[in-house]
């Protein structure tokens, strides 16, 4: 099986590291500077506690080039949302009529409305409906055209892992992957990769309905993460204080609000998700790691487009525009978000 990794940081090297330790993949890495060269040196390699597991990837296979490696059977996207329109295009010389591209990527991905009845068109599809592209993560719809949504998995990612240097990633903790169709249902191609990710050590579950499963992770992610990330405190601290819990509760009713329009529903109250974010202690959220590293923030897959399909479904969403304009602005100052 071929399988190349389009972003080889913290869950692209887990992923790449854990199927070519399986001895059932060529697993290849699309990269550039000090982590190609980590890979073609060192392969793949996680380190997990004091334990550093390891996995094949020959020079031939490290590129950055995606034309030299030619059709794959599985293509994982593992980059940072501003950056994958940048890397879309790289993605076509991967395509064959049966290739399987799994986004393994934080917020809501490009093609989450196509098709949802009762969505409205942008300006920018003049009306059209349907399927009307998410300005907000697609702005002029160059993913949507380089990647055709019969080729896609949804994926949902439940595993925390950072890159201490280029090429190896510290793995912390969750082993979960979440995929499915995106139109919903069950599919055989979808069950032979969950059980292909099942025995390369991943809890990999197949979903008949992955959207719920990607608005239900996002509906956590929408408050913790911007909200830690302008505050610069771990989610603890932000769920001890009855004012911040009580503005990420108002945000988070907007956005199950936006979900019940479509097709999401959560049959849980804000304080239900509380209690379970709270599980995880004096946890640092991915956007405060973001900032602290001077690294672009990924505020429009995680609110921008929250905003969106709210306004595109008349949800009024006052506390995430708040959220929004404040992490926006925030970002801006920084260097962190476009101006």
């Amino acid at each position: 099986m071929k399988v190349t990794i389009i972003g080889a940081g913290a869950i692209g090297g887990l992923i790449g590291q854990r199927l070519a330790a399986t001895g059932e993949a060529q697993v290849s890495a699309l990269a550039r500077g000090a982590t190609l060269a980590a890979l073609r040196e060192r392969g793949w390699r996680v380190k997990q506690g004091e334990t550093l597991a390891t996995g094949p990837v020959a020079a031939a296979h490290a590129l950055e080039d995606a034309a030299k490696l030619g059709e794959q059977d599985l293509v994982v996207i593992a980059v940072k949302g501003p950056a994958l329109a940048q890397v879309a295009a790289s993605v076509v010389p991967l395509l064959g009529p049966q290739t399987l591209v799994l986004p393994a990527m934080n917020g809501v991905p490009w093609w989450f409305c196509q098709g949802v009845p009762g969505f409205s068109a942008g300006e920018s599809d003049g009306g059209s409906g349907g399927d009307a592209t998410l300005t907000s993560v697609d702005p002029i719809g160059a993913i949507g055209a380089a990647i055709p949504l019969a080729n896609v998995i949804g994926c949902v990612v439940h595993a925390s892992a950072s890159t201490p240097e280029p090429g190896l990633v510290d793995h912390k903790m969750g082993r979960g992957l979440i995929i499915g169709e995106p139109g919903g249902g069950a599919s055989e191609r979808v069950q032979r990769l969950a059980a292909l990710l099942e025995r390369a050590g991943f809890e990999a579950k197949a979903s008949e309905n992955v959207r719920l499963d990607i608005w239900y992770k996002l509906w956590g992610n929408l408050t913790m993460n911007p909200v830690s990330a302008i505050t610069g405190a771990t989610i603890d601290r932000l769920l001890d204080d009855p004012l911040v819990r009580d503005f990420c509760s108002a945000a988070m009713r907007e956005a199950a609000a936006i979900g019940a329009k479509i097709g999401c529903a959560i049959d849980q109250s804000p304080e239900d998700r509380h209690q379970v974010t709270a599980k995880l202690g004096a946890f640092k959220t991915s956007m405060l790691q973001d900032v602290e590293a001077n690294r672009p923030i990924e505020l429009d897959a995680l609110v921008s487009v929250v905003r969106e399909i709210g306004q595109r479904v008349s949800v009024p969403t006052p506390n995430i525009d708040a959220l929004l304009g404040l992490t926006r602005l925030f970002g801006r100052v920084h260097g962190l978000y476009p101006q």
